[in-house]
């Protein structure tokens, strides 16, 4: 059921941002920001982390785990050193997922050819 329900989530984060792509004048770009922003309010709330209770791992798959990670890593640099800390532990936790997508990208575009 899991799997199902994974299924569920991750097709209804797609679905609103192809329906705001498609109803609005918006860019990809500006819809990633809106999930990853709707994300981090999420977690905030603590409503994400009932998300990932009922869905399990599929809710890390959509970007809008991307702006819960970022919250938590935040909130806990607060916690820890004050203010500051928002800013020393923002991407603490996701430092390896941007890590990985930079190399990949890389050495998949050495071996794949551009086209025009």
């Amino acid at each position: 059921m899991t799997i199902i329900y994974s299924f569920l989530f991750c097709g209804l984060v797609c679905a609103i941002g192809q329906i705001i792509l498609d109803n609005t004048k918006l860019t990809p770009g500006h819809v990633t920001s809106i999930l990853v922003v709707v994300g981090s309010f999420l977690g905030m709330t603590g409503i994400y982390d009932k998300i990932i209770k009922l869905v399990g791992i599929g809710a890390n798959i959509p970007i809008t785990s991307f702006g819960n990670t970022l919250f938590k890593s935040a909130y806990k640099g607060f916690k820890i050193e004050g203010f500051i800390g928002i800013f020393n532990n923002m991407l603490g936790e996701v430092s390896l997922g941007i890590c990985s997508a930079i190399i990949f990208s890389f050495l998949f575009s050495l071996i794949s050819k551009v086209k025009d």
